[in-house]
C-alpha cells in the first residue's frame, strides 16, 4: 500500500535545505577525516625523523642488531647458502665407536710482553750467608733464574742538540776564513728537529692529540713551545711533502679500483667565506697494489671540486663510491665503471628497522628482510675472502646473483607501496636509485661489494675532528691532508708513521731527482728504527 504524503512548498524547501545541509557535514567530517589522516601521517614522519636523530646523537654507533634472529649471516653460511626447503642431511654415526678429532686449547694467562722491546736485567741474588746448605754446609751454586717481567715506562724527555758549525782560517792572513756549511733540513733555520716533527705530527694525527695540549706536555718536560710555534712547523713540513704526494696520486690514478668518499672539515680564515662555511675533505684510495690513501682538501663538494682529483685516471677503471650525485657525473665524464656500496644501502634499512614502532612490529618487518638478504650477500663474500679469485666469481655467479633476484624481487613488490618520505620508503628508493650499481660487483672477483675501506680510510680524520675542531686556515687544511695521507698510507702498508716520518724528513731535503723521491715512498723507504 503506498502512502501519500503532501508538503507544502515551504516544508519541501524545509526539507532540502535539511538534505544539503546533512551532504554539507558529511563533506566536512569527510574532509576533516583526510587532513586527520594527513596530520597523523605527518606527524608519525617527523616523529620517525626525531627518533632517529635521537638515536645519532645517544644510541650505540654499530649497525649489529641485537636479536639473535636476525642476525647477518656471518656465520651460518652453509644456512645461507643451502636451497630453500631442502634440509641439510644428517650423517649418522655409530654407536659403537665415536672418535673425537684431536684439538688445541690456548694458554691461559697474561700475554707476553714484546719480545723486540729493550730489556734491562736486574739480579736478585741471595745474601752471602744464604748461599750455604743447611744440611753439609756446602757453598751453594747458581743453577738458572726464575724469571718474571715487568713493563716499565721512562717519561718522555726532552733534550736540546746544539749544533756547532765549526770556523776555519789561515794563520798568516785574514782572507781564508770557512764555516762548515749548515746541514740540510726539512725546515731551513726550523726550531725542531726531525724526530720532535715527527712526534708532533703522529701526536696529531694518528692519535689525535691537538696542538694546544701537545704543549701543555712539553712545557711539564722543559720545552717551552707555543702552539703557534707548533702549528707553524706542522704546516711547512706538509707542505714540504708535497711531492711525495704528488707521486702517490699519480700511482693511484693508475690503479684498477679506486674508492671516494668525502667528510666535513671546516676552516676558519678562508678568503670570501664565513668560519661557519662547511668545506670538505675528499679521501681516495686503492684496491690494489701497494695500499694508498689520499686526502685533499676543497672548499666545496661539487663536481666542479671534485674532478680535478681523477683527472687523469684510466677509462675503463673502476670507482666505488655511494650513491652521492657527484659521483655518477665523474664516472661518466672519465669512463669508470662505477660501483654502488651495499654497505650504504643496508645502512638506510638498518635505520628503518630501528624507528619501527614495538606495537606495529610483526614477525618479520620488511626491512628486516632486507637486512637478511644483504646479510647473505656478505655471507659469501666471507666464505670466500681466501679464496682463489676465479673460486671467488664462481661463488658470485651462483648464489649471489639468485640472492640478487631475490632481492629484486622484494624491491619491485614494495618500492610503490611505502611512502616515499618514511625511512622504509628512502631505504626503498635509495635501493632503486643504486640498483644498476650494486649489482655490478658480480661481475669480476676484484671488485668490491662495498665502499666500508674507504670509510675506515677517512675514520682516523673524523675522531680526529672532534678534538681539534677546525682549521685556521686553507694552507693548513690542505697540509694535514698530506700528513694524513702519510699517516695512513703508511698504516695500510703495515709501517710505523713516527719511524717513517723521520726517515722521509732526514732525506727529503737530499733528494734532487725523480728516482730520489720514488725512493722515498712509505713502501720503498726503510723507517728509522727507535731505541
Amino acid at each position: 500500500m503506498t502512502t501519500t504524503i503532501t508538503l507544502t512548498s515551504d516544508e519541501y524547501a524545509a526539507l532540502l535545505a535539511e538534505r544539503q545541509s546533512w551532504l554539507a557535514d558529511q563533506q566536512l567530517v569527510h574532509t576533516l577525516t583526510q587532513q586527520l589522516r594527513v596530520v597523523t601521517v605527518e606527524r608519525d614522519l617527523l616523529k620517525q625523523r626525531v627518533d632517529a636523530f635521537l638515536r645519532q646523537l645517544f644510541a650505540a654507533k654499530s649497525e649489529a642488531r641485537a636479536n639473535p634472529a636476525q642476525r647477518d649471516l656471518f656465520i651460518n653460511e652453509a644456512e645461507a647458502l643451502a636451497p630453500a626447503g631442502q634440509p641439510v642431511a644428517e650423517e649418522s654415526i655409530p654407536d659403537a665407536e665415536v672418535q673425537i678429532a684431536p684439538h688445541s686449547r690456548k694458554k691461559r694467562g697474561r700475554k707476553p710482553l714484546d719480545p723486540y722491546l729493550p730489556r734491562e736485567i736486574v739480579r736478585h741474588e741471595l745474601p752471602e750467608s744464604e748461599r750455604v746448605c743447611a744440611h753439609d754446609g756446602s757453598p751453594l751454586v747458581e743453577i738458572g733464574a726464575e724469571i718474571s717481567e715487568q713493563l716499565d715506562i721512562i717519561p718522555q724527555q726532552v733534550r736540546v742538540i746544539q749544533h756547532q758549525r765549526i770556523k776555519y782560517a789561515c794563520p798568516c792572513c785574514d782572507d781564508s776564513i770557512r764555516v762548515t756549511p749548515a746541514p740540510a733540513r726539512i725546515i731551513p733555520k726550523g726550531l725542531l728537529t726531525e724526530a720532535a716533527l715527527a712526534w708532533v705530527i703522529t701526536g696529531k694525527y694518528q692519535d689525535g692529540l691537538p696542538l694546544y695540549r701537545q704543549a701543555a706536555l712539553l712545557s711539564r718536560f722543559g720545552g717551552d713551545l707555543s702552539r703557534s710555534t707548533l702549528a707553524a712547523s706542522v704546516v711547512r713540513v706538509g707542505h714540504a711533502l708535497q711531492p711525495l704526494i704528488n707521486l702517490l696520486r699519480d700511482r693511484l690514478l693508475e690503479a684498477d679500483v679506486i674508492h671516494g668518499d668525502e667528510t666535513v672539515v671546516q676552516v676558519l680564515k678562508e678568503p670570501g667565506r664565513a668560519a661557519q662555511t662547511k668545506s670538505y675533505l675528499w679521501v681516495q684510495m686503492t684496491d690494489s697494489g701497494p695500499p694508498i690513501r689520499l686526502f685533499n682538501y676543497t672548499p666545496g663538494r661539487g663536481r666542479s671540486q671534485g674532478q680535478p682529483l681523477y683527472e687523469g685516471i684510466k677509462p675503463g677503471s673502476v670507482l666505488m663510491s655511494d650513491g652521492y650525485e657527484v659521483y655518477n657525473g665523474l664516472a661518466a665524464g672519465y669512463g669508470l665503471i662505477h660501483l654502488g656500496c651495499w654497505a650504504h644501502a643496508r645502512r638506510y634499512f638498518v635505520e628503518a628497522e630501528a624507528a619501527q614502532p614495538k606495537p606495529a612490529r610483526v614477525s618479520e618487518p620488511l626491512a628486516t628482510r632486507f637486512i637478511t638478504a644483504i646479510g647473505q650477500l656478505y655471507a659469501i663474500e666471507s666464505r670466500t675472502k681466501d679464496a682463489s679469485p676465479e673460486q671467488r666469481l664462481q661463488f658470485r655467479q651462483t648464489h649471489s646473483r639468485e640472492i640478487l633476484a631475490n632481492i629484486e624481487t622484494l624491491l619491485l613488490q614494495h618500492l610503490h607501496g611505502v611512502m616515499p618520505n618514511s625511512l622504509l620508503g628512502k631505504a626503498l628508493h635509495y635501493l632503486s636509485a643504486q640498483w644498476p650499481k650494486l649489482i655490478r660487483f658480480v661481475e669480476n672477483s676484484h671488485w668490491p661489494i662495498d665502499n666500508n675501506a674507504c670509510e675506515n680510510a677517512i675514520r682516523p680524520f673524523v675522531i680526529g675532528r672532534r678534538n681539534w675542531l677546525f682549521s685556521d686556515t686553507v694552507g693548513g687544511a690542505q697540509a694535514s691532508a698530506n700528513l694524513y695521507s702519510l699517516i695512513e698510507t703508511c698504516k695500510a702498508n703495515g709501517i710505523d708513521p713516527y719511524g717513517y716520518l723521520i726517515a722521509v724528513f732526514r732525506q727529503l731535503p737530499l733528494a734532487k731527482t725523480a728516482e730520489d723521491f720514488e725512493a722515498l715512498l712509505p713502501w720503498q723507504l726503510t723507517p728509522t728504527v727507535i731505541s
